[in-house]
């Protein structure tokens, strides 16, 4: 069975979204974290290196970090089809959005975030300008990021941009607006903001 290190509202919400997609067998174990704001603790029940959310657990198989446990989730329950699986034509472009969320859009917020100027040139990602520049090109080829296939990525994406709706840190579109209401719009996850009150 697989145990997610949770923290109410926050990256690993959007985990509990996931293993509902996939009808997978769970139990979210809470754990504190380290917070903005200076207050909280690690918990040293938590097996991330940092303490922080997400990290799962499957059987004494430990995996941390957003785009590896999404791969990790949909490699091991294949199933309801959320991740291509190697020698599927999809599997390229799946994999290389999952390390885009990570690799370049995730630092690029994070550096708006902080009024960091992106170093040209010589990090891994771009402006968030850029970066959802990609994404809405991506999308106007078809509801989801892998076209008509919804799988783990748009979790990823479209929870974070649900997030962002209203945020100064990215612009206003109509192709990223509807994606994260149709991403939102899932009954899974519904049944995941049930699960994750209690």
């Amino acid at each position: 069975m697989i145990t997610l290190f949770h923290h109410p509202n926050s990256r690993s919400s959007r985990f509990i979204f996931l293993l509902e997609e996939l009808e997978a067998a769970y139990q979210i174990r809470l754990v504190t974290i380290r917070k903005r704001d200076g207050t909280g603790t690690v918990d040293p029940a938590n097996p991330h290196p940092h303490g922080k959310v997400p990290a799962i657990c499957d059987d004494g198989v430990i995996v941390f970090e957003s785009s590896a446990i999404a791969l990790y989730l949909t490699d091991r329950f294949p199933k309801n089809g959320m991740g291509p699986l190697a020698g599927d034509p999809d599997r390229g472009a799946y994999l290389s959005w999952l390390a885009y969320y990570s690799g370049v859009l995730e630092p690029a917020f994070v550096s708006k975030f902080l009024s960091h100027d992106v170093p040209r040139g010589t990090a891994g990602w771009v402006a968030v300008e850029e970066a959802m520049t990609a994404v809405i090109q991506r999308l106007a080829r078809g509801p989801y990021l892998l076209g008509e296939r919804f799988s783990a990525a748009d979790i990823l994406f479209g929870t974070t941009f649900a997030m962002f709706a209203q945020s100064p840190l990215m612009e206003k579109s109509p192709v990223i607006d509807t994606y994260a209401q149709r991403v939102v719009g899932r009954p899974a996850f519904e049944r995941a903001r049930v699960r994750e009150k209690g």
